[in-house]
C-alpha cells in the first residue's frame, strides 16, 4: 500500500495568480519552508531539481523528472523508480478555478513500493509537515499578491 498526502483547499485568488505562485520557481525560497528551490523548464521528460528540507533546516538537492504539464492547470513530477519495484513515487500540483478570484488548490504526494515503509516510518512526520507548509505558503502567498493587486 502506498503511502499517500493528499491536501486541498480554497483560495482567495485567481487560479491564474495560484499558477504563477507554483510555477515562480526562482521565488520559492520566499515562501516555500518545504522546497527553497526549484527549477525545471516543465516540459515533459524533463528534470525538476529541488532544494528540499527533509531532515534539517538545510535544503538537500532532489532530482525527479517531469510526468506532465497542462499549462495554467498542473504538473507532474516522479523520481525514477529504483529498480525491482524499491521505491516510486508521484507529486502532483492542480490549480482548478472557482470563479472571479476564487480557486482550489490540489496537491498529492504518494510514495510506493517495498522500501515504503521504511521510508515513512524515518521521514513520515516531515514530509506531512513539508507537504502542509507549502500548501499553506502557497494560500498565503496567492491571497496575499492578490490583496496587494487588488490596491
Amino acid at each position: 500500500m502506498a503511502f499517500v498526502i493528499d491536501a486541498e483547499l480554497d483560495i482567495a485568488a485567481p487560479a491564474e495568480l495560484v499558477w504563477q505562485v507554483i510555477t515562480d520557481f526562482p521565488r520559492y525560497a520566499e515562501w516555500n519552508p518545504f522546497v527553497t528551490g526549484c527549477e525545471s523548464s516543465l516540459k515533459p521528460g524533463d528534470p525538476i531539481d529541488l532544494q528540499v528540507r527533509v531532515f534539517s533546516d538545510k535544503p538537500q538537492a532532489q532530482r525527479e523528472w517531469i510526468r506532465t504539464h497542462t499549462p495554467g492547470r498542473e504538473f507532474s513530477y516522479s523520481m525514477k523508480p529504483v529498480p525491482l519495484g524499491t521505491l516510486h513515487s508521484a507529486r502532483s500540483h492542480t490549480v482548478i478555478p472557482l470563479g472571479p478570484g476564487r480557486c482550489r488548490y490540489r496537491s498529492h504526494f504518494e510514495l510506493a513500493g517495498w522500501l515504503q515503509p521504511l521510508v515513512r516510518g524515518l521521514l513520515g512526520a516531515s514530509l506531512r509537515r513539508g507537504f502542509a507548509g507549502m500548501t499553506e505558503g502557497i494560500k498565503t502567498r496567492a491571497e496575499r499578491l492578490w490583496k496587494e493587486q487588488q490596491g
